[in-house]
């Protein structure tokens, strides 16, 4: 995947990467600044971008989508689609989930089914998750920053949009886009924040709130 990715990054190699999650997050300039001057961004399922006009919040550029089959599409997902790298996440299929396409998917779109062998169980291991043996796995949103991660250890990482690693204990969360949902029992989302929470310790990630 890594040279997917530096395909659709702004240089090969990159020095910067931003991942976006999908919490609510209100205006602030420096953020989108931060995450807009990154190489490559990655934004998360039914994601949302700053609309001209509108006051900065997180940005506008979008290099790649990490997305699983319960994504509810806004309108800025497939926007200049052609310009964007499609990866989608699929650990249920260690379990129960199908593999067929779904059925909302754009004909002439293509996607790039993400390896659970080489994301979700590494990723899982260092939760301390065993996801072969329970059908418990990590969040969209930490399986972006995962691949960033571990796609570019070397690079400047910004993190921004992830309510779970102030919020551990929510049991529901509003997105963005302004719908909501239950965090569903597959998660244990205290377990990514403490994950991501302690990448910030290394000198070479931020997370921007």
């Amino acid at each position: 995947m890594v040279k997917l990715i530096e395909a659709y990054a702004d240089r090969p190699d990159p020095r910067s990467v931003a991942v976006v999650g999908n919490q609510p997050l209100g205006p602030d300039e420096q953020r989108a600044k931060a995450i807009d001057s990154c190489d490559v961004v990655f934004r998360v399922n039914g994601y949302v971008c700053d609309e001209p006009g509108a006051a900065p919040t997180v940005g506008c550029r979008t290099h790649v989508v990490v997305f699983n089959r319960a994504l509810r599409a806004t309108k800025w997902v497939f926007s200049n689609y052609r310009s964007k790298l499609y990866l989608m996440v699929e650990p249920g299929r260690l379990h129960w989930e199908p593999e067929d396409i779904p059925q909302w998917w754009p004909p002439d779109l293509g996607f790039v089914p993400v390896p659970n062998r080489e994301v979700t169980l590494p990723l899982s291991r260092a939760m301390g998750l065993s996801s072969r043996e329970e059908a418990a796995w990590a969040t969209t949103g930490t399986m972006a920053a995962w691949i960033a991660r571990t796609s570019f250890p070397h690079a400047e990482l910004v993190l921004s949009g992830f309510s779970f690693v102030d919020n551990p204990n929510q049991t529901s969360w509003q997105h963005a886009a302004g719908d909501s949902c239950i965090v569903g029992p597959e998660h244990r989302i205290a377990l990514e924040g403490r994950l991501l929470e302690s990448w910030t310790r290394t000198g070479n990630t931020k997370l921007l709130r």
